[in-house]
């Protein structure tokens, strides 16, 4: 009789032991993306310090550090979600195609070309605007947009710049006011009466060692690397995006969103409005801490504090009527330019608006 004792207590042991992988079990996962960038502060701050986020009604808990978090929602675990890293925003968009993304954040122009492909996804909550600049090897000439006009006028060859990803916000704003002053702008090397040729350099981690190495005249990218650029002395920011001519055109730009796929809003939509939830409270943080926000992104990606501290990002939480605007800039930019063939072609921000944004059921949390 005691060995059964025995056995009976040893099985309830193992039972309870079992219980929180158990319930673990119960949870669904999902597959949530960012990239390597402060851009994406808010989210790399909720998931380094639940701790912020205590008093709040939705926050990240860890259970593998960098790699999977639950969603708790008023103190309760509603899901997984395990982080993918993604290298740019047209690679966000095809991880959303092959089904291996549930929610992630990314740049509006490149959802915006994934959407027109007919990428079952949708823009759920806005991030952020700024954070983008065009940067020249730190002994260079140029050091502003007035010489920098200057010089490619006067080249007798394309003046180099590099980028990240074909849909990346800088890429697209910096083309399009290139455009608009009136230069002839290629992607083809053997173009050599072109003004500026725009080489793809596939990956962020490209940028500055394609500057250093002289592969390209100038790199046009995302915060951190201007700041990293400047506090490493590998480069100079010649021209911040927000202050391209003309004047004003534009300042307060939208550049990255948070974005879920159609399956994520139809079949798990408390999922999709916790994450929103997460992210607005995120967002509102950062704001109110920018040096300590960008220092947490700079600390998770491994790069320099001081390069964090220099953020110059603004985090927003509505899509108001500055945020549409740019948002219609963009659609009528990248139509202009013949970028779309399927859902967007030729539609205005008014008529793309319910293809592209999902506001009424992220915003009822």
């Amino acid at each position: 009789m005691f060995t059964t004792f025995l056995r009976r207590m040893a099985a309830t042991a193992v039972l309870l032991l079992c219980l929180p992988v158990m319930a673990l079990a119960e949870l669904p996962a999902f597959k949530a993306g960012y990239i390597f960038t402060t851009h994406h502060s808010p989210f790399l701050v909720a998931a380094s310090n639940s701790e912020i986020f205590k008093d709040q009604n939705v926050r990240l808990n860890p259970l593998v550090d960098r790699e999977s978090y639950e969603l708790v929602k008023n103190g309760k675990p509603i899901a997984i979600l395990d982080l993918v890293v993604a290298k740019s925003g047209s690679e966000t968009a095809t991880l959303f195609a092959q089904k291996h993304l549930d929610m992630g954040i990314a740049s509006i122009t490149a959802i915006m070309a994934g959407i027109d492909k007919g990428i079952p996804m949708k823009i759920v909550c806005p991030l952020q605007t700024e954070g983008m600049a065009l940067v020249a090897p730190k002994n260079s000439p140029l050091t502003g947009w007035d010489s920098l006009m200057k010089h490619v006028k006067d080249a007798g060859e394309p003046f180099r710049i590099g980028f990240h990803s074909p849909t990346s916000a800088p890429k697209i704003v910096l083309e399009g006011a290139l455009v608009q002053a009136g230069l002839r702008v290629t992607l083809d090397p053997s173009d050599m009466e072109a003004d500026i040729l725009l080489v793809d350099l596939k990956d962020t981690g490209n940028l500055l060692a394609s500057l250093t190495s002289g592969q390209v005249d100038a790199v046009v990218g995302p915060s951190p690397f201007p700041e990293v650029a400047q506090t490493t002395g590998s480069g100079k920011v010649i021209i911040n995006l927000a202050d391209l001519p003309p004047a004003g055109q534009w300042a307060n730009f939208p550049c990255c969103v948070a974005v879920a796929s159609e399956d994520m809003l139809q079949n798990h939509p408390e999922v999709v409005s916790a994450y929103v939830d997460l992210i607005r409270h995120a967002n509102t943080w950062c704001n109110a801490h920018p040096q300590e926000a960008g220092e947490i992104a700079a600390k998770w990606i491994g790069l320099p504090p001081e390069a964090g501290r220099m953020s110059t990002l603004v985090f927003m939480n509505d899509f108001n009527e500055n945020w549409m605007r740019g948002a219609g800039t963009y659609l009528d930019m990248l139509n202009r330019m013949h970028k779309f063939n399927g859902a967007l072609k030729d539609k205005s921000i008014e008529q793309a608006r319910p293809l592209l944004i999902e506001s009424d059921r992220a915003t009822k949390l």
